[in-house]
Formats: structure tokens, C-alpha cells, sequence
């Protein structure tokens, strides 16, 4: 019975849609065989982020806490990564470079952190640079509050605009009715700071009494990808819905994503976590997915390598265990094709500055995609 009510639920739902797109309308074609996975870094259980040097070497987090350097086919495990709160979805996150790397060295990193003065950890981003085999100057630049021991809905990635700006996400930790709608907590937002963690004078927040300043967006759940899109600038990001609703937004400055005043999705029981998909002053998913696919990592495909994907945006599953390709017209999903099936676990997806596309598999480790002439 209560089978059947989440099936009815999931129709409603899709039925009642107006301005996003309705993914039971994409056709999901058979399995592209265009490339050959390689296996090029084994044993690593829980490859959560991934950045790339300019020597070409990697940079991996996995999410226990080690921070790995990966060069010339060798793994060492870099110290003074910072201490994280391991618990659930929390741990060692998220690692990307400056824009200006060559320059400054600096590296950024997210990750769950105890520091406070509750009890259980929040999301924090720091930086630091990479002396040898160590981090150095390492330098917090935000911390969530207040800590929560919920293990679940940290977010965290990050990415940068062409102006040098530092977006990160952080989920809305479990505590979806407070959290996500109100500016004046952390938790359910995408951030936007300067590279040294100053707040930019032109946020949308900056003059609104008691809101956290840092804040770009709001009522977001958990949002485990995000990118910048090469051709025009704009930071996409895709979150997790319920059951159901996992969605792909555009970041725009200062506006309601809606978290859970609308939504495609249901609770896990199967009951409505609202009635409504669509509401004035807040913002509608270019793309969702019912059901859903628990959306991780994602990137855009530029690159020679792959000329029958470029223009693609590719998103990892960690529910299906698969890499998806949208095929994208006009900001519309036009085509589904899943790869890697049955490997594992995606967790994230990059395309490197050598045109490769690279992808992290929970269990197994980091595959570079190799295409087939």
C-alpha cells in the first residue's frame, strides 16, 4: 500500500509541473561504447573530490581525511591536512586550486569540522599551500554554525567565476523546516567570498541586518555538484532531492531555490513533503530527476577528445552507480546516456587540462577515460 501511495505521489508531482523540465519525457539511449575506463589510481574507498596541478599531477581528498598527491604514478599522503569530523556525509571534501595557482599557490579545501563550541561538526573551507609533502600556511576562511552530530547533508563543493570569486555549498544538514529558507543561518545556501574569505561589498545580503553575508543563494538541500560553465560564466550546481527531485539549478544572486517550500520529491516514507512545484519568488530547476539518481560531481565537456560529447554535461550517480551525459540545448536536456555502468559508486567527475575526463569511483579509485579511435 504505501508502495502504491509513493507512486501516486510521483505522478501527481509530475503532472502538476509547469516551468521545469519533466525528465519522464527523456529517453535514456543504450550505452555509449566510445572509450575505455583505466584504472589509474586503485585503493581508495571513498575518492571524494579531485584538482589538478600544473605539473599535471592530482590532488585527491578522500573523504576519511587523507589528502593524496598523486605524481609521476605515486601516491603520498600529504600532512597538515586538517582534522575532520568523519561522521555520515562529513569528512574531507571538496579540493580546488586558485585561478591564479602559478602565481599565489594556494589550494582550497572543504571539509566537516568539529571546531565550535557544540558538540558534531558543520562544513568549513580553508586554504593552504603545498610545501613538499606538507601543507602550509593553512587558513580557515569559513566555518558553518551551529555544529550538529546529524551525519548527513554537508554539501560541499567548489568552484570560481571568471572574476576570481570563491563559490562553495553547503548542505542544509537535516534540519530542512529552519535551515534552508532563513539567511540568517548557515546550512541549504551556495556562498560567494573573496579568495582570502573577505565578503565581496556587492553580496546580495551584505546590508540585510543579522544575515549571513556570505550567503549568494538560498533554499538549496544539498548540493554535491557544481560547476562553471565555460560558455557563458554561470555556476550550475545539482543537488539532492528527497525521493524523487534531485534537481540541476543556475546560481543567481539572491534568489530562493525553494528548499522545501516546493519540490518534486517526496519523503523517503512516501508521504508529501508539499503540495506545491512552483511558487512566486522562487526559482524552478532547469532539469530534475524523478527518481532520483543521487547526483555527486559534474563537469562540462570541452575537450577534442571526446567530439561527440562536447558540449555534454556529465553528472555522476552514486544511487544507480553510473556516469550520465546530458546532451544540452538552450539550457534543456535533450538526450540521457548512461556510462560506466555497474562500476561503482560516481562521486565525482573532472575534465582535466590535458582534455581528459577523469572520474572517481567510490572502492575502486580515480579512472581516466580513454576514448577508443
Amino acid at each position: 500500500m504505501k508502495n502504491s501511495i509513493s507512486l501516486l505521489l510521483l505522478a501527481f508531482i509530475s503532472l502538476t509541473y509547469s516551468c521545469a523540465q519533466q525528465p519522464e519525457n527523456e529517453v535514456n539511449t543504450p550505452i555509449e561504447i566510445t572509450f575505455t575506463p583505466q584504472l589509474i589510481i586503485s585503493e581508495i574507498q571513498i575518492p571524494w573530490g579531485m584538482a589538478f596541478l600544473p605539473d599535471g599531477s592530482m590532488l585527491i581528498t578522500e573523504k576519511s581525511g587523507n589528502l593524496i598527491h598523486f605524481k609521476d604514478g605515486s601516491k603520498t599522503i600529504i600532512n597538515n591536512s586538517p582534522t575532520v569530523y568523519n561522521r555520515g556525509q562529513g569528512g574531507l571534501l571538496d579540493v580546488a586550486i586558485d585561478p591564479d595557482y602559478q602565481n599565489n599557490g594556494w589550494i582550497y579545501i572543504s571539509y566537516a569540522s568539529e571546531e565550535g563550541e557544540e558538540k558534531g561538526g558543520h562544513t568549513a573551507i580553508m586554504r593552504a599551500k603545498l610545501n613538499g609533502n606538507s601543507l602550509t600556511d593553512n587558513e580557515v576562511l569559513y566555518k558553518a554554525s551551529p555544529n550538529t552530530t546529524k551525519g548527513h547533508h554537508f554539501g560541499s563543493r567548489i568552484e570560481f567565476d571568471n572574476n576570481g570569486y570563491l563559490y562553495f555549498s553547503i548542505g542544509e544538514r537535516g534540519d530542512r523546516d529552519v535551515n534552508p529558507q532563513d539567511i540568517t543561518r548557515d546550512g541549504g545556501k551556495i556562498y560567494r567570498i573573496n579568495t582570502d574569505g573577505s565578503i565581496p561589498s556587492d553580496n546580495p545580503f551584505v546590508d540585510t541586518p543579522e544575515a549571513k553575508t556570505a550567503i549568494y543563494s538560498y533554499g538549496h538541500r544539498n548540493p554535491q555538484g557544481m560547476i562553471k560553465n565555460p560558455n557563458t560564466g554561470e555556476i550550475w550546481i545539482n543537488e539532492h532531492g528527497p525521493q524523487g527531485g534531485d534537481e540541476i539549478n543556475i546560481v543567481e544572486k539572491g534568489k530562493n531555490y525553494g528548499w522545501p517550500v516546493i519540490t518534486y520529491g517526496i519523503n523517503y516514507s512516501g508521504t508529501p513533503i508539499t503540495d506545491k512545484t512552483e511558487m512566486e519568488g522562487m526559482e524552478q530547476p532547469i532539469y530534475y530527476w524523478v527518481p532520483s539518481i543521487a547526483p555527486s560531481g559534474m563537469a562540462f565537456v570541452t575537450s577534442d577528445k571526446y567530439p561527440n560529447w562536447k558540449g555534454s554535461l556529465l553528472v555522476g550517480s552514486l544511487k544507480f552507480q553510473y556516469l550520465e551525459r546530458l546532451e544540452l540545448k538552450n539550457n534543456k536536456v535533450v538526450n540521457r546516456v548512461k556510462l560506466m555502468t555497474d562500476l561503482g559508486r560516481v562521486r565525482d567527475v573532472r575534465q582535466a587540462p590535458d582534455g581528459f575526463i577523469y572520474v572517481a569511483v567510490e572502492g575502486k579509485g580515480i579512472y581516466k577515460l580513454v576514448p577508443k579511435e
